[in-house]
């Protein structure tokens, strides 16, 4: 296989740790804070999770090490979508470990959550483990998004890992695997198996943070990455000054994706889900604030611009949410093999116009007939309609040309609306990590087995004072029932972690919002270029702008 030269030169990457990790294992110690309590339904989470709930915060320093000496055997498993440094959180549990004993093992479950039911897995060895140091993706022992959730799975994870003398897990995920996670360390807990169950916080879409959690690994890269494909096009829509270029970027709920790119490119136009949401923004009202910029801009013959749309914000625009709540029930059970059988659009539009009421109609009507259809092609596991499959940038794109074509007929625009269109996500996945996630999921990984090796269970890896030097991180945990809240699912009330959303009070929208009025009428790009890895620190291991600004650095 042939091997980059940038593959070779990032194997050699000595991830940085925070200080006190730095000089191996033997003089830390822990440092115990407050008791702890959930984010909201404190009683229900206490009585779901008796044996893991209220566990204090915790902070690493210098100290004698007081932990346990005795053999460990880690499994590790790496789920749902790809973040980058995924590989170097992996490398990091497996350095701690082998620093601490080494006679200590580290199985990789493969495929997810799956491998570890399944029994399906492969023991780390260093020639291995060496392939993937500071490399983007999941392939060490790919993923998977299987829930572990039920008693039977839970008793068969326990079989396995007491057929290897597993003494601890290691699960990598976003809000839902660490919301299965405590789950699962409070069933191993329960039932005596001596089995501890550790989180770290991955996603690229950065809504699985808190005080404590400052920022999801792969948050960083992604963003750099899709900051750098808007630069470069908005340079070429700078250079050839003709085209309104609708940019989607990944992100699922929550706008953090589309804000720190917004702030790291400056476009005419960036979407805040959250703010649609807040305001009750119609589809009408968001396509006349794009047309707004349009017609400023072409007025001053600048019939060019960038907008960027989130993922998820049809979600949020209240008359589109009642839609597709109306088109889910209009196809529930076989009213769904009804709407298929029938031949021909029109036959099928005719049924949805006597199935939605008249407001939702209304809504539906003033959409592209290709968004009315993908609307009614796509459906997930449930029979609902998958939203982050239509295709808003398109969307938004026709009803500004609408809104447009109105003007000219009255005489109020006089400009030119030609458009390309984009969406940004996998390219973000699996890129080679930035300095800043290489030398943050190393430090998870790292911490993980600190946490592990002085009997926490229920904890998420955690590492803050993100926005200073390396050296100036601080290592600890946090029990993961900590950002637990009860929310409806599939018609129950379920335990999960509190996804977190753009606050629209907190500084980095609130700087955001302080600019847009003139990016939306001038040009004001900025072209970030590529993530750099060599060179000096202020432009190798920069952290990203939300971060900055939210940490007053």
């Amino acid at each position: 296989m042939k091997i980059s030269s940038l593959q070779t030169a990032r194997y050699e990457y000595a991830p940085k740790l925070p200080g006190m990790l730095r000089n191996g294992i033997a003089d830390i110690c822990v440092k115990e804070g407050a008791d702890t309590q959930s984010v909201a339904d404190q009683e229900k989470i206490k009585a779901l999770f008796p044996n893991t709930y209220g566990k204090k915060e915790i902070t690493f320093q210098k100290g004698q090490n007081t932990s346990e000496a005795k053999k460990q055997v880690v499994g590790v498993i790496l789920s749902g979508g790809q973040a980058p440094g995924g590989h170097n959180v992996v490398c990091g549990l497996y350095d701690a470990l082998k620093a601490t004993n080494p006679e200590n093992e580290l199985y990789g479950f493969k495929g997810g959550p799956s491998g570890l039911i399944e029994d399906d897995y492969i023991v780390l060895t260093d020639d291995y483990v060496d392939q993937f140091r500071n490399t983007g993706g999941f392939d060490i022992i790919g993923s998977g998004r299987t829930k572990l959730e039920t008693n039977e799975q839970f008793a068969i994870a326990a079989e396995v890992c007491k057929k290897h003398g597993i003494t601890a897990i290691v699960i990598i995920g976003g809000d839902d695997s660490n919301t299965n996670a405590g789950i699962l360390a409070e069933y191993f807990a329960a039932n005596n198996t001596g089995v501890q169950v550790i989180g770290c916080p991955k996603t690229i879409d950065g809504d699985l943070k808190n005080e404590d959690i400052e920022c999801s690994f792969g948050f960083d890269t992604a963003t750099k990455t899709y900051s750098e494909i808007i630069g470069n096009i908005a340079r070429d829509c700078n250079s050839a000054k003709k085209y309104w270029h609708f940019i989607k970027v990944m992100g699922r709920s929550a706008s953090h994706v589309a804000l720190e790119c917004a702030l790291e490119t400056q476009p005419n136009i960036c979407l805040i889900s959250e703010e649609v949401a807040a305001k009750k923004m119609s589809l009408s009202q968001i396509a006349d604030y794009i047309a707004d910029s349009v017609e400023k801009r072409a007025a001053k013959g600048m019939n060019f611009g960038i907008a960027v749309i989130p993922e998820g914000v049809v979600e949020f625009v209240p008359e589109f949410s009642a839609l597709i709540q109306e088109i889910n029930e209009l196809l529930a059970g076989s009213k769904a093999d009804d709407f298929n059988a029938l031949p021909t659009w029109e036959e099928k539009y005719a049924f949805i116009e006597k199935g939605l009421t008249k407001e939702s109609m209304e809504v539906f009507a003033i959409l592209p007939q290709a968004i009315q259809q993908q609307l009614f092609l796509e459906r997930d596991p449930h029979g609902n309609v998958q939203v982050s499959l239509i295709e808003s940038e398109k969307l938004f794109s026709a009803l500004v040309a609408d809104k447009l074509a109105a003007r000219k007929a009255a005489g109020t625009y006089k400009g030119k609306f030609g458009t390309l269109h984009h969406f940004l996500g996998y390219e973000g996945r699996c890129a080679f990590p930035s300095n800043f996630d290489s030398d943050y999921c190393y430090s998870l990984g790292y911490n993980a087995f600190m946490l592990i090796q002085y009997g926490y269970t229920g904890y998420l890896s955690k590492i803050s004072n993100l926005s200073q030097p390396a050296n100036e991180w601080v290592a600890g945990g946090m029990p993961i029932t900590k950002m637990m809240n009860i929310e409806r699912r599939h018609g129950e009330d379920k335990p999960v972690i509190k996804k977190a959303l753009v606050e629209l009070d907190g500084k980095p929208f609130k700087y955001f919002e302080a600019h847009r009025d003139e990016w939306a009428e001038n040009t004001c790009f900025v072209y970030p270029g590529a993530i750099q890895y060599y060179g000096p620190a202020e432009v190798c291991d920069i952290t990203t702008v939300t971060l900055a600004l939210e940490q007053g650095k």
